[in-house]
């Protein structure tokens, strides 16, 4: 049986997450909720780069066994998808929900009831944790349907499942909420990261909001049964013919937030999305297991002690 574990937010009183959710929406009328600063007013239903206009659109929700295991345990993590993304990742292998959009208009999205209510169908089924996944653009949303949530008995932590393409003034409304951060950390490189993420602040910014992560709630912490409770978990998808990019992150990562630091190297990478041909030869291939070896041995070079491995549940 689990544990008995208080979430963050619980410590903040009704009117403090009301006011909370009034700041973070005031995010949206010059939108800046984002580093993409676009400016435009999406409390008037408006979008830009994101195509998300007043409220987030939900791609699907469900208990999720596909996540690590400190956070699916043996009921599975309660996953959010949101639709679109601020970045755009020429690999991403979800394509069609973060990108896949018309151009002329947005899609309808989900009030703040209904994004309340998907939290405590998840919370019934017996998930672990409400886990926001891919929540860059709609920190405002994510923060309004989360005083209700809690207001009508909510009790799970929250993971905030992330690019790490966050804007700050974001991050600093998410503390005291989010419990457990988990931000990817794609590339180190100004130069790769405009190529293949179409940002090429992609790194500068990664940096400071994973700090600032860090800074909110410290290392990961996992309780006696093995579930994350609180803290910072950084992933890192391994990529064909980056591996200089893998060492400059892993070592600021040791440096930086501690040898203690619980990081994920993931081996998964295969060519999607707009990856075809000669146009982005680089990464136009799968992973071969000698860069997975090089990626592990570079992480215990730096001292970082905590690799998440695939642990197996009941």
């Amino acid at each position: 049986m689990a544990s008995a574990f208080h979430p963050a937010y619980i410590g903040l009183t009704r009117a403090q997450f009301g006011e909370r959710a009034r700041r973070a929406l005031a995010l949206l009328e010059d939108c800046r909720a984002c580093p993409r600063d676009c400016g435009v007013n999406r409390l008037e239903d408006k979008w830009s780069a994101c195509k998300t206009g007043r409220h987030a659109v939900v791609g699907s929700y469900f208990p999720h066994f596909g996540e690590e295991g400190c956070l699916r345990g043996w009921n599975g993590s309660g996953t959010i998808f949101f639709s679109h993304c601020n970045l755009r990742c020429v690999f991403c292998q979800n394509f069609d929900l973060s990108q896949g959009i018309r151009v002329d208009r947005a899609p309808q999205g989900t009030p703040p009831e209904e994004l309340a209510r998907m939290m405590l169908d998840l919370q019934a089924r017996g998930c672990h944790n409400i886990n926001f996944v891919t929540p860059e653009h709609v920190v405002p949303q994510v923060v309004e349907a989360l005083a209700m949530a809690v207001d009508l008995g909510l009790n799970l932590p929250i993971v905030y499942n992330t690019s790490a393409y966050d804007s700050l003034e974001s991050i600093a409304l998410l503390d005291g909420i989010v419990d457990i951060y988990m931000p990817d950390f794609k590339f180190w490189s100004a130069e790769l990261s405009h190529t293949y993420l179409k940002a090429d602040d992609y790194p500068e910014v990664a940096r400071s909001v994973i700090a600032a992560m860090h800074r909110q709630v410290g290392p990961l912490v996992v309780d006696a049964d093995g579930l994350a409770r609180r803290g910072v978990l950084i992933r890192h998808l391994v990529m064909p013919g980056c591996l200089d990019d893998t060492r400059a992150i892993l070592r600021w990562i040791a440096t930086e937030l501690g040898p203690d630091s619980y990081v994920n190297l993931m081996d998964q990478y295969r060519p999607a999305g707009h990856v075809s041909g000669d146009r982005y030869a680089r990464i136009n291939r799968q992973l071969a297991p000698g860069e997975f070896r090089e990626a592990n041995h570079i992480a215990r070079e730096a001292g970082l002690t905590r690799l998440d491995s695939r642990r197996r549940w009941r």
